[in-house]
């Protein structure tokens, strides 16, 4: 479970502001890939909070709203699916927690990663920062950036499921499930699918 152990350390040794930070979205063939960065007032509880993908979706809901609601301050950032093509999934994975880190009403003079990657050939987190491994069940600011980014992703799939009716992205959220390649192979893909993904096909 999360605890504020890492953010805590981060305070003793002379910093100010401690975000979350995570991404959620990395593995689906098609949409984007989001990030959320959090600062939460030190201490503040919520039940339930954990890595995203240990919530079940009602839960998640109503941490997002908590979340939004007692947060120092939040914000949510994405790269598009034709951009994750051009610069790849890991430096947009890493320009989208950047983005985030920089859309903060409060700014962090320091983040918690969620990962073990903080660069790519193109792109690279700038705010002095501390990777953690499964930081999402870890730390509890990180916690909270893996539901929002989580939570406002699958937001985003369920309105392209109406766009896009045939690809039934309200079930898989575009992820490589059997499903998701079967319609893949009767239609091909849309203008929301991430067409570096799709060698399988």
């Amino acid at each position: 479970m999360p605890s504020w152990e890492y953010e805590r350390a981060a305070v003793a040794c002379g910093h100010s502001v401690v975000c979350g930070c995570d991404e959620a979205g990395v593995g689906p063939l098609a949409g984007r890939v989001y990030a959320a960065a959090v600062i939460l007032p030190d201490g503040l509880d919520f039940p339930w909070l954990n890595d995203s993908k240990q919530v079940t979706e009602k839960r998640r809901a109503l941490l997002f709203d908590q979340i939004c609601e007692k947060a120092v301050s939040w914000a949510v950032s994405w790269v598009e699916p034709k951009e994750i093509d051009e610069i790849n999934i890991l430096n947009s994975r890493i320009k989208a927690m950047q983005a985030a880190i920089d859309g903060l009403g409060t700014q962090a003079d320091f983040a918690l990663i969620d990962g073990n990657r903080d660069h790519g050939n193109r792109c690279a987190i700038i705010t002095e920062h501390q990777l953690i491994v499964k930081g999402d069940c870890l730390s509890y600011s990180i916690a909270a950036a893996s539901i929002l980014a989580k939570v406002s992703r699958d937001r985003y799939m369920e309105k392209m499921a109406v766009l896009y009716p045939r690809y039934e992205f309200e079930r898989h959220k575009g992820y490589p499930t059997k499903r998701h390649y079967e319609l893949l192979r009767k239609y091909g893909p849309c203008d929301i699918h991430r067409y570096s993904f799709l060698k399988k096909l």
